[in-house]
């Protein structure tokens, strides 16, 4: 998988600063047992490129790179210690050049047009929005993004829990960093179980798995009128989008017309974002049929079943 989809899918970057290199790997299992398999290191201590070299060597498949890269002689040496992407705080043409000669994947800070430009000329398409939070935040995102149709944003800067989910919403945003699971007061004090709760939390947020709907199966129309009937007077809730194939019951029940998926029926588990929502729940050992996938006109997935049955219900996946 190409670098920047992986960050895109995993939508929250851990932005890492580290004074002892032998904590690294116990950071970076923190982070995985809570979800997330990325972590940008930055050049901001001695540590850092140690750290990276520890990661890669213990968790070859996690998404690690090198951040606050200020010159082309850090870049070489996060890239010759393993880091898979390189994140700088501004814009250098030097150290884009240098990693795009070398295919290697780069996010420099822009927060200006004159910046974006440049990324642009260079072959970019997505570059990091730093700091974000006081550079003007989503609104000036979304403000940069309407002349600039074909660049990608990953703010880092003033991320947290509570306003993720606002940047992760706009479509040109890739992904967030973050310092808020990976403080240095965990680090220091070995707190592994914190920065796996809070990982854990901020990948159950930013997922927002909820029940949409729990579907029914009925033999014909006319025993799917009378199921929903009876279920309209038992909740005192309206009959809603009566359609060809099934007809609502509040938003809650969906009473088909057919036999549907499922020996009883379905599940629809909504997420503020299907593609996500399937890479995290892949890692987990879930199974998906892709060939129940559809796709949104910008090729995001909105709908797609999971392989197997739960107690006779078959499990699908739509977008909020």
């Amino acid at each position: 998988m190409d670098i920047l989809n992986e960050i895109k899918n995993i939508g929250i970057i851990p932005v890492v600063s580290i004074n002892d290199a032998d904590k690294a790997v116990p950071l970076a299992k923190a982070l995985l047992d809570g979800g997330i398999a990325a972590a940008e290191v930055t050049f901001r201590t001695s540590a850092a490129e140690q750290a990276i070299k520890n990661i890669s060597k213990a968790f070859p498949d996690m998404a690690v790179g090198a951040g606050t890269v200020l010159t082309t002689e850090q870049a070489e040496r996060a890239a010759a210690a393993g880091a898979k992407f390189i994140v700088s705080p501004g814009f250098n043409p030097k150290i884009v050049s240098w990693c795009t000669e070398r295919n290697i994947a780069v996010l420099p800070g822009c927060t200006t047009p004159s910046e974006i430009e440049q990324a642009l000329e260079l072959g970019l398409n997505t570059v990091k929005f730093f700091p974000a939070e006081q550079s003007g935040g989503l609104a000036k995102i979304r403000a940069l993004s309407a002349p600039y149709v074909n660049m990608n944003f990953m703010p880092t800067g003033g991320i947290n829990l509570n306003n993720m989910n606002e940047y992760l919403g706009f479509k040109r945003i890739i992904a967030c960093g973050g310092s808020f699971m990976v403080k240095g007061e965990f680090i220091e004090n070995d707190n592994w179980s914190e920065v796996t709760r809070i990982t854990r939390e901020a990948v159950k947020t930013m997922l927002g798995l909820t029940i949409a709907h729990i579907g029914i199966n009925s033999q014909d129309e006319k025993t799917a009128l009378d199921t929903a009937h009876l279920l309209s007077l038992a909740l005192d809730t309206n009959l809603e989008r009566d359609n060809e194939k099934s007809v609502f019951v509040g938003s809650e029940f969906e009473i088909m017309k057919y036999m549907g998926f499922g020996k009883f029926g379905h599940i629809a588990i909504a997420s503020n974002s299907v593609d996500r929502a399937v890479y995290y729940l892949s890692r987990r050992g879930i199974e998906f049929d892709m060939d129940t996938a559809a796709y949104n006109d910008d090729g995001s997935m909105k709908f797609v079943y999971l392989t197997n049955d739960f107690g006779g219900f078959k499990i699908h996946l739509i977008q909020k």
